[in-house]
């Protein structure tokens, strides 16, 4: 295959899960020259059978085991031109002290995790790096060891910075739609919104799609956001669109009878039939979620303006219950909404 022209060196993927197997894979598979550092699960596997991604489409792209740079520790000497973080929040700050113990001293940093406050996180651990903010809007999904799905659509938003600048052409060159954004902060609140329907989705234990086409998992989701939304306000955060609807009118949206919801939603419904959220996967392996970094950043927003979001303090308990419990407790819909809406 010939070389990435327009990549500016080498990346490593530190977090070689869905984002960071999606990612890093469409820069290698376009020839930049990707390592990628994960679990010992997932490294096993790409080694035992090489990386495969799935587009919506149905557009699969491969690479054998032997083309891939593959490592369970950042591996040392490296001098990448570009490290994609991707690795879930709880782990940021060791993940930045492995990356500043190996790489030299102003190697950028791109953040493309879910939350506000990772690149934040991660620069205080590693202050030599240079860090930048990210956002990935799609979701993406294990379908089989080594095998990632793109289950939606959109652009990853940037930190725009020397770096990311430098990287845009190689990365839209990959099939990567990349925006650049001076105000992250409000695009991370925007995709934060979206993603408070990760944790419904993980505790209901259904595919996207199937899950947003039940009305009370879809209020139970609008609750969350309804309670974000109004501290947001309080607050005065400004939150970036994520959909075509501003964010003030998602709570409507997803509030409305599913004859109704279906024709006007068709875009938060074109998602492939398989795609999950991250935290069901979580759930399902037995990992810790991210539900601190989601509904648990609206509750810090609420205790910073003296006030509170049961709503949200209600999700947090469930899911870390759920945690406690092993896996995902496949609620029903109506059993959740109730749960969340009567939270005081």
């Amino acid at each position: 295959m010939t070389p990435l022209a327009a990549a500016p060196g080498g990346v490593l993927v530190m977090g070689a899960g869905a984002i960071g197997c999606y990612v890093g894979g469409r820069l290698a598979l376009a020839g930049a020259a990707v390592e990628f550092v994960g679990r010992p699960r997932v490294i096993e596997a790409l080694r035992a059978r090489g990386l495969s991604l799935v587009e919506p489409d149905g557009t699969r792209g491969s690479l054998a085991a032997d083309r891939l740079s593959l490592h369970e520790a950042v591996p040392a000497g490296t001098t990448p031109a570009l490290v994609l973080l991707c690795v879930k929040s709880g782990a940021t700050d060791d993940a930045a002290r492995a990356l500043a113990a190996a790489l030299p001293g102003g190697t950028p940093v791109v953040s493309l995790q879910n939350g506000l406050h990772n690149a934040e996180i991660a620069q205080r651990a590693a202050p030599g790096l240079r860090v930048a903010a990210g956002m990935v809007p799609y979701n993406v999904v294990e379908l089989e060891p080594a095998t990632w799905l793109r289950g939606s659509a959109g652009a990853l938003a940037l930190q725009d910075v020397p770096a990311t600048r430098a990287w845009l052409p190689a990365l839209r060159a990959a099939g990567l739609p990349t925006g650049l954004h001076v105000d992250m902060r409000a695009v991370q609140w925007g995709k934060l919104l979206l993603n408070l329907n990760n944790p419904v989705n993980a505790l209901a234990g259904r595919p996207l799609r199937e899950q947003l086409l039940d009305a009370d998992l879809r209020a139970t989701t609008a609750v969350l956001m309804s309670e974000a939304l109004a501290l947001l306000r309080r607050a005065r955060e400004p939150v970036a669109r994520a959909t075509p609807l501003p964010p003030g009118a998602l709570p409507w949206l997803l509030r409305l009878p599913t004859p109704l919801f279906a024709p006007l939603a068709r875009r938060l419904l074109q998602v492939d039939p398989r795609a999950r959220s991250s935290m069901a996967d979580d759930l399902a392996r037995g990992r810790p979620t991210e539900i601190d970094a989601l509904c648990g950043e609206v509750v810090r927003l609420a205790a910073a303006l003296r006030a509170r979001a049961p709503r949200n303090e209600r999700m947090v308990q469930l899911v870390h219950g759920a945690e406690r419990a092993g896996g995902s407790p496949g609620v029903s819909g109506a059993e959740l909404r109730r749960a969340i809406v009567a939270a005081r």
